[in-house]
């Protein structure tokens, strides 16, 4: 669509930026911390690039003033971070680790100095080890009780000071590579039927916090952060725009219209029952996740889009190859036999991990859930990974620009063709910790002088040109994105 007038972005849009805990804040046992899943997790041979670990990561644990500052120097309006569960529930359940509680304390607080509007993600990936020893975590229903009562100890401790609130980040994807592609604690392979009763398990712990946390009426927002890959048909015979369909179906919209409509997709669902694949969901959860719905934001993280193309009986696989070593076309086409598979966009260059480049995707992504579910939009994450140089001091990451530029070009025209945008987040503030890609792949702003070796580099933080740039366009409100 063209417009005659120019787009602009709102007077009160959040310009950000994101990252998860285990990622940044190392300290994996400092302070009565609890170890996690993937404390346990790295230490298998051969999980991670070159065996890397997040015991030390960047050390946001003891720099988080340092980096607050910088975030404050770069003009950022709210900080998306999340909160390790065993800092705060060091066996999961049970005991509060106090000293857990007072780090979250000073980094809210710190925010506030700033100015900087506090976004906390309450699950990003890090489940206490201990809940996997107790019962098996995510695959046991207790884990919903445990969960809400985590999430209602985070309320009582930060509810009155931080006003947006996202129940898990990116569940598609650590559920599906912790049970079908073994990529993901803990590990396993191919075992569909658990997979959709652990994602189950996901939704009905996400509801139950949701409505306990409106019932507070601590005036905040309440959503969930999805991660975001929309698809084109590869061309127009019938049978592969049916397989776009049941791509959307089973890959985005299992999950997002639980949290827009509070039920999953029919043809998906009954597919899903005819495999023996269906969670079992009682009437009291059906009405749950009714009553949760729709939540007050859809946080969508956009890094690429997809091709879906039928997929015969004989066809593509959800291989468990995966590019963590940043040589392009080391990835392969997976999918789901009989349905469809997505192989690479001939029309769109890729990162070096075959990540399809596509900034009108982000557009065309929101403007589909716009239209299906209207409601507001944060773009949680959006950032390219990339082997930065380090130069005399300096990164000149102009590639980085050039992504986030033009992505967000496309997310201005998306809000004067009408979707509510509140915020865009990149990915990521500093370099971290890219779970199983090592430190080799960066999305930072801010370069962190480390390697995979736990005792390399000093920590320094040096400011790359995208950092400079990104200022310019936060103090413009983006005006100058032309």
């Amino acid at each position: 669509m063209y417009f005659k007038n120019k787009s602009a972005f709102p007077q009160d849009f959040l310009w950000g930026a994101a990252s998860a805990a285990y990622q940044i804040e190392g300290a994996y046992n400092e302070d009565g911390k609890g170890l996690s899943i993937w404390d346990e997790f790295v230490r298998i041979p051969g999980k991670t690039f070159k065996g890397t670990v997040g015991d030390k990561a960047v050390d946001f644990y003891h720099h988080y003033k340092e980096d607050i500052a910088l975030m404050a120097e770069c003009g950022l309006k709210t900080y998306r971070f999340s909160i390790s569960w065993p800092r705060i529930f060091p066996n999961g359940n049970g005991e509060v680790n106090e000293l857990g509680l007072q780090f979250y304390d000073k980094v809210i607080d710190e925010c506030l100095k700033y100015h900087i509007e506090p976004m906390v993600t309450i699950y990003h990936w890090d489940l206490p080890l201990a809940l996997e020893k107790q019962y098996g975590g995510w695959e046991n229903r207790q884990i919903i009780d445990d969960y809400v009562n985590y999430a209602m100890t985070l309320f009582d401790r930060y509810g009155k000071k931080v006003k947006y609130w996202i129940t898990f980040n990116e569940q598609n994807v650590f559920a599906r590579l912790g049970w079908t592609l073994g990529q993901h604690p803990p590990g396993k392979k191919d075992e569909q039927k658990l997979f959709y009763q652990v994602n189950h398990h996901i939704n009905m712990a996400h509801a139950r916090t949701v409505i306990a946390y409106r019932k507070l009426n601590l005036g905040g927002k309440i959503g969930i952060s999805f991660a975001y890959s929309p698809s084109y048909s590869l061309d127009c015979q019938p049978k592969n725009g049916l397989a776009k369909a049941d791509y959307d179906d089973l890959y985005l919209y299992w999950y997002f219209d639980i949290a827009g409509y509070g039920r999953y997709p029919k043809a998906a669902y009954e597919y899903l029952k005819d495999k023996g694949y269906a969670p079992v969901i009682s009437e009291e959860d059906q009405r749950l996740l009714k009553e949760a719905a729709p939540v007050d934001f859809l946080g969508i993280n956009y890094y690429k889009t997809k091709v879906a193309e039928y997929n015969p009986l004989d066809g593509a696989t959800m291989d468990t190859t995966v590019n963590n070593s940043g040589i392009k076309g080391s990835g392969k086409v997976v999918g789901v036999l009989g349905v469809y598979k997505n192989p690479s966009n001939p029309y769109l260059p890729t990162t070096s991990w075959d990540w399809a480049i596509d900034p009108m995707g982000l557009r065309l992504g929101c403007r589909n859930l716009t239209s299906r579910y209207d409601l507001p939009i944060v773009i949680s994450e959006n950032g390219l990974g990339a082997i930065d140089q380090l130069d005399n001091q300096q990164v000149h990451d102009d590639y980085r620009i050039e992504y986030i530029e033009t992505h967000l070009k496309e997310l201005k025209k998306a809000i004067q063709e009408g979707c509510d945008i509140l915020a865009y987040c990149v990915w990521s503030f500093t370099d971290l910790l890219s779970w199983l890609n090592g430190y080799q792949k960066r999305y930072g702003l801010v370069y962190i002088d480390r390697d995979e070796d736990e005792e390399s580099g000093t920590l320094q933080r040096i400011k790359k040109d995208s950092f400079y740039w990104y200022q310019n366009v936060i103090s413009n409100n983006g005006e100058n994105l032309e």
